[in-house]
């Protein structure tokens, strides 16, 4: 295998694993906004050329996830297109599955799309925008310099858990969706659009939001216009599911995520085969 460090346009690895890799992955993640540097190596292992990128908070990144362009991705794109394979495929956790997932829709290479913990709407802001402002809250997502529609947060919700320990905020999200009902639709993210193959993987034990009942509503709606969405869930797991190979994900100071090691990584080896199958088509 050999590794690339990525410098511009913005900070990532990119991993080819020999000659003859027949389909790229783009590796996105959540709202850390990190490198998946061993997601990117297993998936290279398995004969994939896999790039994963820093798409908010590097240098001249907005340093929240606040109006990212959707461009940010398809420039990804282009980039693995030119190591010469011939599918495309996007893998995004959390928030990096709502980019995969609107990514898909707005760029027609994409071949295919696993999107885990996965959000069915455009939400609102997380973080600060380029001005340093977090509010009002603004879309996350742009597509050729026009914002998204989006769901904004309900402010008044406060978490159950004691103030300076980490908190589940899935409540955040499910009492958002109570009281911006009137903009839901416009926000949701129109997956029958894309004609990427789409692999859905959510635990229905996520703590930071209602991820299964989100891909539930996403595979509904690729049903209802004629496409399929194979969804793989599990129950007992939490946010982020392991995939075989990936460690436990370590505790946060901040967020409680739901599900345990165990749950997480049953939850990544029922998904596995799945992924595979999608990403070599």
């Amino acid at each position: 295998m050999d590794a690339q460090e990525l410098t511009e346009p913005w900070e990532g690895v990119l991993i080819t694993p020999g000659p003859g890799s027949h389909t790229g992955v783009l590796v996105l993640a959540g709202s850390s906004g990190r490198i998946e540097r061993e997601r990117a190596r297993i998936l290279a292992r398995e004969g994939m050329t896999a790039m994963s990128i820093r798409w908010f908070g590097g240098p001249g990144q907005s340093p929240g996830i606040c109006e990212i362009p959707l461009e940010t991705f398809t420039s990804a794109i282009d980039l693995l297109e030119s190591t010469g394979v011939r599918r495309i495929c996007l893998l995004g956790s959390s928030k990096g599955a709502e980019a995969a997932l609107l990514t898909s829709v707005h760029d027609p290479r994409v071949d295919g799309v696993v999107a885990m913990s996965p959000t069915s709407v455009v939400w609102g802001n997380a973080g600060p925008g380029r001005d340093g402002q977090h509010r009002p809250y603004r879309s996350s997502w742009t597509w050729k310099g026009q914002p998204l529609p989006f769901v904004p947060y309900d402010d008044d919700w406060t978490a159950a858990e004691p103030a300076g320990g980490p908190k589940a905020i899935r409540g955040w999200y499910e009492r958002s969706e109570r009281t911006f009902a009137d903009m839901f639709l416009a926000a949701e993210i129109p997956i029958e659009e894309t004609r990427a193959d789409v692999l859905l993987v959510a635990g229905g034990d996520d703590a930071m939001w209602p991820s299964l009942p989100f891909a539930e509503r996403l595979a509904a709606r690729r049903r209802t216009a004629g496409r399929t969405a194979r969804l793989i869930s599990s129950a007992e797991a939490g946010h982020r599911p392991r995939l075989p190979g990936e460690g436990p994900a370590p505790a946060s100071p901040h967020f409680v995520y739901g599900g345990d090691a165990v749950a997480d990584a049953e939850l990544g080896a029922a998904a596995w085969p799945h992924i595979l199958d999608l990403l070599r088509g």
